[in-house]
């Protein structure tokens, strides 16, 4: 067997002796593959389209021993290390060209304490699978809005969902973790090591690997008042300035999203999604007021199961497309901002984009900035311009025109980014995207990754490295 050539984590050629690699094969309880694998393609594979990378090696984990090794020996080799959990990292950090990737997709335990209202769930869990587990109790954590995303990737940057008005961030309600770091040791993460869990609390994946996340969990459902009800695109402004009343006086039972898209037909649209959590009969009540704020031609809003809500989005996100962000934190939604979006979604070049404002605020905001890593807890909105479309040769006309809409909005930027909406934007919106905790993540970073082994992700450089 010849030797192994990878990429090292100074982007340098590492020859790897094959007697090393298969060492490493042997020890492991999941897999090993290489280029040569048949299910190497396939695993290598994530979301977004736009990232065709291909690893020298991919430790396919299956225990938090699994990690370990892995980690020793890309640490021992110098090589570069990507994570994969859920693999939908929007700038594709879950996969490396040339180095290791860590993957944990088959790393999905769930241990449920129904009594403590708490669980622990494996890093390779997508959201539809947590949800599942624990709604069979009535319980939930705020999960994503797309239910195949991954719950490691979500909750490490923050964790926006449809109960985050009334039940917090998804990192709101992370009580522990266990943790591989750069060293290849394991720990858990409790009140022993506050800095360290306060980190984990949307400092995204720079300060180790997690392999089992502890979830306080709240009474949910199952059933919810959800769904998406939508108007015509010329009523845009009419109906975003209605909504923007409805919504600053909304309950924190109720999480709404703004989505300007493009029907099957053809068509634009504005949508409103909704997810109601609490007493069904005022949900209902609450809601039906945005039926009198324009012409509704789609109403798939009722009484549903929260399950449903959590993947109603999914098949408009499909996994192999090409996407691309630009996001920012909008203080509020004002005229301005109601007329920037409705002229620059009236020239989107893919009817596959979506543009999305995520209501912020109740539970949110009224935790201190100081208590989490997540920096942004202020801001009246996310704004998304999720662009899909599925040709490389279309990817110069999204591109441009997510951008052009950014700079469009520029004056209105709260400054901050949410980090899971981050593509590779360099330093300052690294910056953006950690605000004020920056700092304390830098030097929280230099304790535990001094190195900067952890790489590949919104890069915290160790404070004694900052330029």
């Amino acid at each position: 067997m010849r030797e192994t050539i990878a990429t090292g984590t100074d982007g340098g050629t590492v020859p790897i002796a094959s007697a090393r690699v298969s060492a490493l094969a042997d020890a492991l309880d999941g897999d090993l593959l290489s280029a040569e694998h048949p299910e190497y393609d396939a695993t290598r594979r994530v979301w977004n389209a736009m990232f065709d990378r291909r690893p020298a090696l991919i430790a396919r984990c299956q225990t938090e021993a699994d990690v370990m090794r892995a980690v020793h020996f890309a640490r021992e080799h110098g090589l570069l290390l990507s994570v994969r959990g859920g693999g939908h990292s929007l700038p594709g950090h879950s996969v490396c060209d040339g180095g290791m990737m860590v993957d944990l997709s088959f790393m999905k335990g769930i241990q449920m304490d129904v009594a403590q209202r708490a669980a622990w769930a494996g890093p390779g869990l997508v959201w539809r699978e947590l949800d599942a587990a624990t709604q069979a109790h009535g319980l939930a954590v705020t999960g994503g809005q797309v239910s195949h995303t991954g719950v490691a990737g979500l909750t490490l940057g923050g964790g926006m969902g449809w109960l985050m008005r009334r039940h917090g961030l998804t990192s709101d309600s992370l009580l522990g973790a266990r943790l591989v770091t750069a060293e290849g040791e394991a720990i858990t993460v409790d009140d022993e090591y506050s800095d360290l869990l306060w980190g984990l609390r949307g400092g995204g994946g720079n300060f180790g690997i997690v392999t089992a996340f502890r979830f306080g969990l709240h009474r949910v459902g199952p059933q919810v008042v959800g769904g998406l009800m939508a108007f015509p695109f010329p009523e845009t402004r009419q109906v975003l300035r209605s909504f923007r009343e409805f919504a600053d006086a909304a309950p924190d039972e109720l999480t709404c999203t703004v989505a300007f898209l493009t029907t099957p037909e053809g068509q634009k649209a504005l949508g409103i999604g909704v997810c109601y959590a609490g007493d069904l009969a005022q949900g209902e009540r609450t809601v039906a007021a945005l039926r009198g704020m324009g012409t509704v031609v789609m109403d798939q809003v009722g009484t549903v199961p929260y399950t449903a809500v959590q993947s109603m989005l999914d098949e408009t996100m499909p996994h192999g497309a090409r996407y691309y962000v630009k996001a920012g934190m909008l203080a509020s939604l004002n005229d301005d901002v109601i007329d920037a979006c409705a002229d620059h979604f009236a020239r989107v070049p893919s009817p596959l984009t979506q543009v999305l404002l995520v209501q912020m605020g109740g539970a949110v905001s009224r935790r201190s900035q100081d208590d989490t890593a997540f920096a942004h807890r202020q801001a009246a909105y996310n704004f998304v311009a999720l662009c899909q479309w599925r040709h490389p040769g279309e990817d110069r006309a999204n591109i441009e025109w997510a951008r052009a809409f950014h700079q469009a909005l520029e004056q209105h930027w709260s400054r901050g980014v949410y980090v899971n909406d981050l593509m590779d934007e360099g330093r300052e919106r690294v910056h953006e995207a950690y605000g004020a905790a920056y700092d304390r993540l830098a030097a929280l970073k230099a304790r535990y990754d001094p190195t900067n082994f952890f790489r590949l992700n919104q890069n915290i450089r160790p404070l004694t490295a900052e330029e």
